[in-house]
């Protein structure tokens, strides 16, 4: 499809997910082995949920596994909105549910206020991401860097210092905290989930433009010190 990419594409979203689930307990069992921070960022939504559920099962040392999540909605686990309950409800389940696990939200009332608290929680994993996922939206937004928000040029700033950034957009809904992209990109391995028909032609318009604040996807993309690791099944 385009050099800046890696595409792979599955049969289904079983198989897509069984092989992701493979492929990250190898990433985790390779850094834990070393020596080195074993640590998984997850993106929310519906997508990522049958991969979470097939990983929770894998076998490997759980209890030296940090898990985190690419961003939140400024809500608390109690909604069904929560990135967070999410995970806690597909992920950290079976052997992984020895696995720490690192929320953004923090209790404050805005992004805003619990913003120093939610970098040091990033700061305090140490080290680059292990593995990261991102999702995408049929806006090309990921993570939460959404078309017009208003930490946008914030954090998809590659020279950027900040580990977190708050959101605010009209296609968010709640407000947001979000990785920034250099965090993102630092990640030794970062892979971008995306299923139906529907995504491939967004990541098809993203590839045909350059303008990130258009489609924010293109950030990610220009600013991969490799070609992105794209996974996809109909």
């Amino acid at each position: 499809m385009n050099e800046r990419i890696n595409l792979r594409k599955f049969a289904d979203r079983e198989a897509l997910a069984q092989a992701l689930a493979v492929e990250t307990a190898d990433a985790l069992r390779a850094a834990i082995g070393t020596g080195a921070a074993a640590t998984l960022a997850v993106s929310g939504g519906s997508t990522p949920a049958k991969f979470f559920r097939a990983l929770s099962g894998a076998e490997l040392d759980w209890e030296s596994v940090a898990v985190t999540l690419v961003d939140e909605r400024w809500v608390p686990e109690t909604s069904d909105r929560s990135n967070a309950r999410l995970v806690k409800q597909n992920l950290l389940q079976n052997d992984a549910s020895a696995a720490s696990f690192t929320p953004l939200f923090t209790g404050a009332d805005s992004p805003e206020e619990g913003l120093d608290e939610a970098d040091q929680r990033i700061a305090d994993l140490h080290g680059p991401l292990t593995v990261a996922f991102l999702g995408m939206g049929s806006d090309g937004h990921t993570a939460s860097f959404f078309p017009g928000g208003d930490h946008l040029a914030e954090a998809i700033d590659i020279a950027g210092k900040a580990l977190v950034a708050p959101m605010h957009a009209a296609a968010a809904g709640e407000p947001r905290i979000t990785l920034t992209l250099p965090v993102l990109i630092a990640a030794e391995t970062l892979i971008l989930h995306i299923e139906g028909q529907d995504k491939l032609e967004v990541l098809e318009k993203a590839l045909a433009g350059e303008d990130p604040r258009e489609m924010p996807i293109r950030a990610v993309i220009a600013a991969s010190p490799r070609p992105l690791d794209v996974v996809w099944a109909p």
